[in-house]
């Protein structure tokens, strides 16, 4: 996008006081080539869990006032699998998550290990992330500075990069307190000022696990989270920014009701001590272990099963894009809309911590329960236009183009959103 010089220099204005002089004009007599304008500044902000039809509920006003002065998608579809760190780095990177190998939540490499979303180490080796080129490092390494306020990645030096400005993910920082922190960023110096920022929610999603998607704690996480979006533009009119600044709302996945009783006991249907067991949950994992007979295992599972579907992962259906990676486990088995596959110890101890989650995703990413947000707002983008559905790898290619920056490798295709700028952008 080309950003306006005459909008630069408000830019500028407004968080510099060094700025006193307009740039003189060239003579007749001498030719100077203008100096490409600098993009505007992009904030990327996750609301976790958003399902797409949750902007109908009357809870998001500021939200709702964005998508109605900008863009809103009827939906976006999330990559499979339709989980938190497949997706948010799917985002970034435009990759599926086939391709940039984060590929679940819970994952073994043959190298690397055991990967979970409690294990921390883990998150902050860069060689989980590897794969991919997020954003963030493509923008730094041209030139202009980041600052990532909680996302997926953020937390290791992928390829030995990090943010110019990030913050360890800490769940007890509240809405309002990541808003204060990305305006603290954009009050920087003009020199350390980001042109990329992430903002991350994760309210919602935890709404809709405790308690199912159509809970009251939903609508009011809904509230929570939109406050805090109006804290957001309140701030970014102080600072005379708001109409200069290019804003991005996405979500990673959407949520469904999976009542405690919908459950596959995996366990009465192979002997899980002959198997490796990766995951539970909505995508649940096998690999073979030794001295046992794993092709006979694969036989019974991919078989019709009531509440789940089972493949080796080369028999993975091709529109999932999915089971090329060498950290997806040789079998899957991916559970019906509202069903999720545990075991009874592990259903039993939820039960006795009080972590029972009625709220599920991961399902089909083709479902009408899984998909996402997309809404855009600022100087780059039409004002009430509606976008059809579009999957969420489309995203990047919009971002680089917006930050006139050359796109790392990706499955992203920007002619599917193109239709979301304004003519000339």
């Amino acid at each position: 996008m080309k950003f306006p010089f005459r909008l630069l220099l408000c830019f500028v204005v407004a968080f510099s006081a060094g700025c006193a002089t307009q740039p003189p004009t060239p003579s007749a007599a001498t030719s100077v080539s203008a100096p490409k304008a600098a993009p505007a500044p992009l904030l990327l902000i996750s609301i976790d869990g958003y399902r797409a039809d949750y902007i109908e509920r009357n809870q998001s006003p500021v939200l709702a006032s964005l998508a109605k002065d900008g863009v809103k998608a009827e939906s976006m579809q999330p990559s499979f699998p339709s989980l938190t760190f497949p997706n948010h780095y799917t985002i970034v990177t435009g990759l599926r998550p086939d391709h940039h190998g984060m590929v679940n939540n819970t994952m073994r490499d043959p190298q690397l290990g055991e990967f979970t979303l409690s294990n921390r180490e883990a998150g902050a080796d860069g060689r989980w992330w590897a794969q991919g080129t997020p954003l963030w490092e493509t923008a730094g390494r041209s030139g202009l500075k980041t600052a990532t306020m909680f996302w997926p990645g953020t937390e290791a030096p992928i390829h030995d990069y990090r943010p110019d400005h990030w913050r360890p993910y800490d769940a007890a920082v509240t809405p309002d307190q990541r808003v204060d922190q990305v305006l603290e960023w954009l009050d920087l110096p003009a020199d350390q000022r980001p042109s990329f920022l992430t903002l991350y929610f994760d309210d919602v999603d935890h709404a809709g696990h405790e308690h199912g998607p159509d809970s009251p704690q939903v609508n009011a996480a809904l509230g929570k989270v939109d406050a805090a979006l109006a804290r957001l533009v309140d701030g970014l009119k102080q600072r005379q920014l708001f109409d200069h600044i290019n804003l991005i709302l996405v979500s990673d996945h959407g949520m469904a009701s999976a009542p405690a009783k919908n459950s596959v006991m995996i366990e009465k249907l192979i002997p899980l001590d002959h198997v490796q067991t990766v995951s539970k949950g909505v995508l649940a994992g096998f690999n073979p272990k030794p001295g046992y007979d794993f092709a006979k295992i694969e036989a019974k599972l991919e078989k019709p099963q009531k509440h789940m579907q089972c493949w080796d992962k080369t028999r993975v259906p091709a529109r999932f894009i999915y089971g090329n990676n060498p950290r997806v486990p040789q079998l899957l088995c991916l559970a019906n809309v509202g069903w999720h596959i545990t075991t009874k110890a592990d259903q039993a101890k939820k039960l006795k911590d009080g972590k029972l989650s009625l709220g599920e995703h991961g399902y089909d990413n083709s479902d009408p329960s899984m998909q996402a947000l997309f809404v855009a707002h600022g100087p780059a983008f039409r004002e009430g236009a509606q976008l059809p559905s579009f999957p969420n790898v489309d995203v990047y290619p919009l971002m680089t183009h917006l930050l006139q920056l050359a796109p790392a490798k990706n499955d992203g295709d920007f002619d599917a959103v193109k239709e979301a700028l304004k003519p000339g952008m």
